[in-house]
């Protein structure tokens, strides 16, 4: 949009490179056309969203998002190159995927706008690309907790009580109780959590069900939190493992989580302990989980593994399955009816949102902090052309504006705009600004506390 720092227009689509789109739009006096929604018309350019859906999804968001008026293109069993290729064809505005991966190369394909994670981590997704390129990340948090929780207990209990080995037996003809009826019991054994996020209070709900008593740590957990959660408050994972007969994992896959359980955290257990990790492969150094299960016979139960495939089908050989004493599933945690519907409904409501708003509900790429230092207060009447004279002349003394939101007050006489701004703006602007502009009836500034 020629001067206004922050935004630009690219096939006649204004796109915000940061901030409020709507308060923008009304600083222009652009937000509204008649009988057509604002995103539409403004922000995507057609009538119909095309949405790519590149993994299994159900059909009761399908025919949400359809009733929405996209454009829904099915494509379940697309990855790699062959997503590539289709998004290159297809050109969608929102990308939908599961395990699919998103890679650079097809977070440059425009006019990618938003790609949803029909789930909760989103590992698989190039956010640090799609943040340089204006495309929003979102996720679907939350929504599958309860199948997770019911699973890490799946696995519990048939390590357990070695029920794949029952089954292996039976299906051989043998009949061994002598040897299958030793069993410990989860009765008063001391389950240790690493992470408090919504699947783990999930697994507390299950634990103090089968009486247990529960341990924790979490980079934001503390004792008082701990105490009203009626678990107990550990100060790290090492001191965890000591205290813990079964040990189960539940944060998300980041750079400082990278192979956060290592060598020193399974020395710490105890031999034969319980280790189940339904989060990611990768936080966990599989080399190192391998060598206890052989020295300390722990018992393991895995939902997730490092380097798994993308697809739903595939070749895969990991080094710890062939371990006595391991119980794995396929990194179906999440895969319940009742988690993938809800997942779906959460899809489409993120989508929905969007469309309607321009705004992204669970968004996991928008900046914490910018780098603002003051914030331009204007208090203003509500007319048309104001905003875009306060940023026109923020454009004519080469500042960024980093974020801005403006706020109207009740019966729409007046608002008031806060424009967060990369450095101080010079006093003869605003001078110039309210001599010039009878509608501005106020400006202020004020410095940004930990600016930077």
């Amino acid at each position: 949009m020629g001067d206004y720092p922050g935004i630009y227009a690219v096939n006649r689509q204004v796109i915000l490179c940061g901030g409020d789109v709507i308060s923008v739009c009304k600083a222009f006096g652009i937000l509204r056309t008649a009988g057509r929604s604002f995103s539409n018309e403004l922000i995507f350019g057609r009538d119909n969203m095309r949405v790519l859906i590149a993994d299994q999804f159900e059909e009761s968001g399908r025919e949400g998002l359809a009733l929405l008026g996209c454009d829904v293109v099915y494509q379940p069993k697309l990855k790699d190159q062959t997503l590539l290729e289709e998004m290159q064809k297809l050109k969608p505005d929102i990308l939908v995927v599961r395990s699919a991966k998103v890679n650079a190369a097809m977070l440059a394909v425009e006019p990618l706008k938003l790609v949803v994670r029909a789930g909760a981590g989103y590992n698989t997704i190039d956010v640090s690309t799609a943040s340089k390129h204006g495309i929003f990340v979102s996720n679907c948090p939350g929504k599958n907790s309860i199948a997770v929780a019911e699973l890490t207990f799946a696995l519990i209990l048939a390590l357990d009580r070695r029920i794949v080995d029952n089954v292996v037996a039976l299906r051989a003809g043998k009949w061994n109780k002598s040897e299958f009826s030793r069993a410990r019991g989860l009765h008063g054994r001391r389950l240790g959590l690493i992470g408090t996020g919504q699947i783990a209070q999930e697994v507390i709900i299950r634990a103090k069900a089968f009486g247990m008593p529960v341990a924790a740590w979490s980079r934001s957990l503390n004792a008082q939190q701990a105490g009203e959660m009626g678990i107990t408050y550990v100060s790290s994972p090492i001191k965890l493992a000591a205290c813990s007969d079964i040990v189960s994992v539940h944060i998300a896959l980041a750079e400082e989580t990278h192979g956060l359980i290592g060598a020193e955290f399974f020395a710490a257990l105890h031999p034969g302990a319980y280790f189940i990790n339904t989060s990611r492969g990768e936080i966990v150094d599989q080399t190192a989980l391998e060598l206890a299960m052989r020295e300390k016979g722990l018992l393991v139960g895995l939902d997730v593994y490092a380097g798994e495939p993308s697809s739903g089908t595939d070749q895969f050989d990991t080094p710890v399955a062939k371990q006595p004493g391991f119980c794995g599933t396929h990194h179906i945690g999440g895969s319940t009816e009742q988690a993938q519907e809800a997942i779906a409904a959460e899809t489409v409501r993120i989508i929905k949102t969007f469309i309607e708003s321009g705004e992204v509900p669970n968004a996991v790429n928008l900046a914490r902090r910018t780098p603002a230092t003051c914030v331009l207060a204007v208090r203003h009447y509500d007319r048309p052309g104001v905003l875009a004279s306060v940023l026109g002349a923020i454009s004519m003394s080469r500042i960024n504006v980093q974020e801005m939101e403006n706020v109207i007050f009740e019966g729409a006489e007046a608002a008031i705009a806060q424009i967060h701004l990369e450095r101080e703006p010079p006093a003869h602007m605003l001078e110039e600004l309210l001599k010039g502009n009878k509608d501005i009836l106020e400006m202020n500034v004020i410095p940004v506390r930990n600016a930077g």
